[in-house]
């Protein structure tokens, strides 16, 4: 039996998994003026309190309090999801009018260490307003106790220093995530983007701008990616009035979504159950699917408990985020039973270079991480393993033996 190349490529093609990575567990120097040497988040995650009967907190990392920036203690992190079936750490990536912000994570730690060629990495610019909400105090009208601190919309002189840094600092080594060849670069804040640089139109010359320079750099194109969302959840943040439209007419290659959160609104409080929400993820999916035509690309939440980023000694009640509800049962087991289900329903889509990305491999202070913690050890990381580690190898070995039966004829 001859088998043609399209055959071989079908049976080649598995999901890969990409992570969202969030780098405010090292020392930075903006932190540091405003809360003191030495600070990172890892003191409200250390400060959590239980805030309701049956709470689970604090969360405590069996891995201690590591550093980021750290090329070892990263190094650690990268040998732990490339053997846990990863591919990728999507950075959260913060750059405002005034320059970089939480880099050290990427710049020193990552890309420092020894063993980065074990996982690929991608950059989502977290374009939103950075607020001062660490902690948060309780007010009646949300996020009034809230300091901005730095603004989320740039200037276009701010955006173009951000692509030629991008694509000589990470497009061209060696681990940055190619999509065909494209580098991968997603926008968390499509409103926010648009603001700073006056308009649709505006916006959409840039991102060709973009687009040229990295083609000038020699690779074929840029995969742009959007973050989308229908219930905002940050301060400050926007959805747009019109997501498709604005997609279409900016130019972008797919979508995705950052956290289930952003997809589920409902009065229940203070706890949701995981499975719940995760069947209104599916939803959801439904509906991107019919209403986007660029690619979607889903995600899986491991969890969500915004409570550490409150002041512990105020009341826990529902008044918007941080003050919010939190998501229970998100066991290891449930957890892997949502990583089955979005990987079947992925396979069968049909959407080129299929990938799911995960929230996250370490928002400790909103409750989802994969990083062991005391309870469940690795059993995060073990899920993701057992559902895409073996069909990975399964993969490539179907495909070797494909190969070797069109030569064979």
């Amino acid at each position: 039996m001859v088998l043609k190349n399209t055959d071989v490529e079908k049976r080649m093609k598995r999901v890969e998994v990409a992570v969202y990575y969030f780098p405010n567990y090292h020392q930075d120097a903006r932190n540091a003026l405003r809360y003191g040497s030495g600070w990172t988040e890892w003191e409200l995650v250390k400060r959590a309190e239980p805030r309701f009967p049956g709470h689970q907190q604090p969360k405590v990392p069996a891995w201690g309090e590591t550093d980021e920036a750290d090329p070892m203690a990263m190094a650690e992190k990268i040998d732990a999801a490339a053997d846990h079936g990863i591919d990728t750490f999507i950075f959260d990536w913060y750059w405002y009018n005034d320059g970089a912000f939480l880099q050290r994570g990427l710049d020193e730690g990552f890309l420092n260490a020894p063993n980065n060629d074990r996982l690929k990495f991608a950059i989502m610019w977290a374009n939103h307003d950075w607020l001062d909400i660490h902690p948060l105090k309780r007010s009646p009208r949300p996020f009034e106790n809230a300091t901005l601190l730095y603004p989320g919309a740039i200037t276009p002189e701010t955006f173009e220093t951000v692509m030629d840094h991008c694509i000589e600092t990470y497009f061209r080594h060696p681990s940055y995530w190619l999509i065909d060849g494209c580098p991968y670069f997603s926008f968390y804040a499509l409103t926010k983007l648009m603001a700073g640089f006056g308009g649709i139109e505006q916006t959409r010359d840039l991102l060709d701008l973009f687009r040229a320079k990295v083609k000038a750099a020699g690779f074929p194109d840029l995969h742009l990616n959007a973050v989308v969302w229908d219930n905002p959840i940050l301060p400050g943040e926007t959805a747009p009035v019109d997501a498709k439209a604005v997609v279409d007419q900016l130019g972008f290659d797919s979508i995705t979504s950052y956290v289930w959160i952003h997809h589920y609104a409902t009065k229940v409080f203070p706890e949701v159950e995981y499975n719940t929400i995760r069947d209104a993820f599916f939803d959801y999916w439904d509906t991107a699917e019919g209403k986007f035509d660029q690619p979607y690309y889903p995600n899986v939440t491991m969890g969500w408990d915004s409570s550490p980023r409150t002041v512990q000694s105020d009341i826990f009640s529902d008044l918007g985020y941080p003050f919010m509800y939190t998501i229970k049962n998100n066991t290891p087991e449930n957890f892997r039973t949502a990583l089955e289900m979005v990987k079947q329903r992925l396979e069968e889509s049909g959407v080129p270079h299929p990938f799911l990305t995960i929230n996250a491999w370490n928002e400790w202070t909103e409750g989802s991480y994969l990083e062991p913690d005391e309870i469940n050890g690795m059993g995060y990381l073990e899920a993701i393993r057992d559902v895409f580690k073996s069909s990975a190898a399964c993969s490539s070995a179907a495909a070797k033996q494909d190969a070797l039966c069109a030569v064979r004829g």
